[in-house]
């Protein structure tokens, strides 16, 4: 599979100074590897990189930094955290609503689960690996994508403008060694999945934090 075929030209030269031909080979000969052996994997081969797709590199205003796709049939959809409308809401969604909700003092449930909205306004929806096995979580961490998502986070990171990183969980929290440079935004939370909700990512507004933190940098504000 010839990784950087796959990402948008836009994006290919933004990270071009941060990721190698060699290193996109390991990641596409693994990938492609799993392909050849008929492993069921999430997302759809069209839609491993749609979040660089739907949201230009110019355009990027915030990085929402997951951990891996979801993991079970008709719900992954290449943008972290959303789903094909129509289509149960997982956990993580929910309370990622709720607090959209309490945060921004909106009335009522968004009903748009794909986010498209927020990929359009410049969120990069953005998973620390952007494939997994059907029903195994975590099951392709190693494979190669950590240098690509590292050479993305640094590319919007070392943007003219200020960027918005939102870290939620661990693995996403690792990078921001890579993001914060003064310039940017950073903001952190507990995962918002029902493991850790309650633990720090319920009432951390990161809706209203991360624009008013752009906004003291100048910047415009998302429209969530």
């Amino acid at each position: 599979m010839d990784i950087l075929s796959e990402i948008p030209l836009d994006w290919r030269e933004a990270i071009a100074p941060f990721y190698t031909k060699e290193q996109a080979d390991v990641l596409g000969y693994a990938l492609q590897a799993r392909f050849d052996a008929g492993e069921n994997i999430y997302p759809a081969r069209e839609n491993i990189f749609r979040a660089l797709k739907e949201t230009p590199f110019s355009e990027t205003k915030a990085v929402w930094l997951g951990q891996d796709p979801y993991h079970e049939p008709g719900q992954a959809i290449g943008l972290a955290f959303a789903v094909p409308n129509g289509t149960k809401m997982p956990p993580s969604l929910k309370n990622i609503f709720k607090e959209y909700i309490s945060d921004l003092e909106k009335v009522f449930m968004p009903t748009d689960s794909t986010l498209l909205d927020w990929a359009h306004n410049g969120v990069l929806l953005l998973n620390t690996c952007l494939t997994v096995r059907a029903h195994a979580a975590g099951s392709h961490r190693k494979l190669g994508w950590e240098p690509l998502v590292q050479a993305i986070l640094k590319a919007a990171a070392q943007r003219p403008r200020s960027t918005a990183f939102i870290l939620l969980g661990n693995d996403a929290r690792a990078y921001r060694e890579l993001v914060d440079d003064g310039k940017n935004v950073i903001f952190e939370a507990a995962h918002p999945s029902p493991l850790s909700a309650f633990h720090g990512f319920f009432g951390s507004r990161p809706f209203t934090t991360v624009n008013d933190a752009l906004v003291s940098k100048g910047e415009i504000p998302v429209q969530w």
